[in-house]
């Protein structure tokens, strides 16, 4: 029975029930184990391998997600900052959210993995969490998912309404644009430009009025250009001018990795940058410092300016 056929898009799917990449990876090396316990029990006659695959995997999360607390990003915990000059101390207890790596699945599997969406994901209960990803991601019928999750119709179909309404107070957390559109990509470029120079006046020209900047594992958040701008001038007076920047993708969306400047030549790798381009300009920069989140995207730690090349 063929199971790793599978493999990628349910490790998308996890990552949206948990907000883990690492932990997605966990749950489906369990579901694939416990599948390959349950084979000989398996019914071709009421299921697909891929619905079957679905059940075991849903059960396998809402297991983990037991007593488990949400993975926020900063924004979803409090007001914005309005201190530039704040403590970056990161708050190491809260089990942020993490960012998804593109390049380990394949394309066609990453629907509904953007930031804002699987943030605000977060907020459901793990079941509601499953329904609407079960039904509107994955389009599963009311009848399967009532099956994979031993429910009713009637029951799915009331839980699909209400994480609907709930997400639908969040707003429009999905609507940005491909990061191949060619826009996109160019809006990018200037990015990189603007920070490989460390030019803030032109990095603030690239932002809506309201754009967002958060960092977990910081609690802190920003909201507006304006700070935006102050807290970049601080991140160039503490780490000093000549980052180096590389585009990738992340969640469905242009990524950076920044690469900090060292005294003794070359640059560490130094955060994450996952960005929300719409309409020309960059509305929301999360940048993921924690080291565990950058681990999946196989980075190289430390670059020489004549010897880096992106990743592929």
């Amino acid at each position: 029975m063929e199971f790793e056929t599978y493999r990628g898009e349910l490790i998308a799917y996890c990552y949206r029930m948990v907000g883990s990449f690492h932990e997605a990876e966990d749950l489906v090396q369990e579901t694939m184990l416990r599948a390959w316990k349950a084979r000989d029990r398996y019914d071709d006659a009421r299921a697909s391998v891929r619905t079957w695959l679905y059940r075991i995997a849903t059960n396998v999360c809402l297991t983990a997600l037991q007593g488990r607390a949400r993975r926020p990003l900063p924004s979803g915990l409090g007001a914005p900052s309005r201190d530039t000059a704040a403590p970056l101390a990161p708050a190491l207890d809260v089990p942020w959210l993490q960012p998804f790596p593109d390049a380990r699945v394949d394309v066609e599997v990453r629907a509904g993995i953007r930031l804002a969406l699987v943030a605000a994901m977060q907020a459901l209960s793990a079941r509601q969490r499953a329904v609407l990803l079960l039904r509107d991601v994955l389009e599963f019928s009311a009848a399967e998912v009532a099956t994979q999750m031993g429910s009713t119709v009637p029951a799915i179909n009331s839980a699909l309404q209400r994480a609907r309404s709930a997400l639908a107070e969040v707003g429009d957390v999905d609507e940005v644009t491909e990061p191949d559109d060619p826009q996109v990509r160019a809006v990018i470029d200037r990015y990189v430009r603007a920070f490989e120079a460390a030019d803030v006046p032109a990095l603030v020209r690239l932002l809506t009025d309201d754009a967002v900047l958060e960092m977990p594992p910081v609690p802190l958040w920003y909201r507006g250009s304006r700070d935006y701008g102050r807290f970049m001038d601080r991140v160039f007076q503490m780490r000093g001018t000549g980052w180096a920047m590389t585009p990738l993708t992340a969640n469905g969306q242009p990524a950076l990795a920044a690469y900090a400047p060292q005294p003794g030549g070359g640059h560490q790798l130094h955060t994450l940058q996952v960005l929300t381009v719409a309409g020309g300009l960059v509305t929301r920069n999360v940048v993921f410092a924690d080291p565990a989140a950058l681990t999946a995207f196989d980075l190289p730690t430390q670059i020489f300016p004549d010897e880096f090349r992106p990743p592929r």
